[in-house]
């Protein structure tokens, strides 16, 4: 008599492992779709501005997208350009240019031609001070009573020289406002 098979058939529980693979596998995939199916939004709202959302995206990365290809485009244009010695434009000729007025052949004309004659300058305006200081004080002083009635004269007079020293009425201001 043969011997009795005391362990298992090695082929037929391999079949059972492969078996039982299949079912786990099949039934980890059954309870994602049940899963998936709870998460899932059925709501109006919440479908629109997630549609909403990718369309924005999806403008976004286009927009990136011909912001690029543009970039490309232009960094391909400057290397065909071809390069030239000249960087900065031609200047015009100054010694072409016709001059309208007085011209100079030598230098002495030329110190002619471009002295400035300066009217005369007032050497002592401090001469005539005290008549303009007058008559500054004729116009101004009435404007600056109606400013201020309540003060004496002395503060009034003060007043009055402030605005008489930044006036260009004073003589002493025109030697530094030339």
């Amino acid at each position: 008599m043969p011997k009795k098979f005391v362990g298992e058939n090695s082929k037929a529980a391999a079949a059972k492992a492969r078996k039982s693979a299949v079912k786990d596998q099949q039934d980890t995939k059954r309870q994602q779709q049940i899963e998936d199916e709870l998460w899932k939004e059925d709501d109006k709202h919440i479908l629109k501005k997630q549609q909403k959302k990718d369309e924005q995206a999806r403008k976004k990365q286009e927009l990136l997208d011909k912001k690029a290809q543009s970039k490309a485009l232009l960094e391909e244009e400057l290397i065909k350009e071809p390069v030239t010695h000249i960087e900065k434009p031609l200047e015009e000729n100054i010694n072409r240019i016709q001059v309208e007025g007085d011209e100079a052949r030598s230098v002495e004309e030329a110190i002619a031609v471009l002295s400035v004659k300066d009217p005369d300058v007032d050497r002592h305006p401090e001469k005539r001070l005290k008549a303009a200081y007058t008559a500054f004080e004729e116009v101004n002083m009435p404007r600056i009573k109606s400013e201020n009635p309540t003060l004496r004269l002395s503060q009034l007079k003060q007043i009055l020289r402030k605005d008489w020293m930044k006036s260009p009425e004073n003589p002493l201001n025109h030697r530094f406002s030339s």
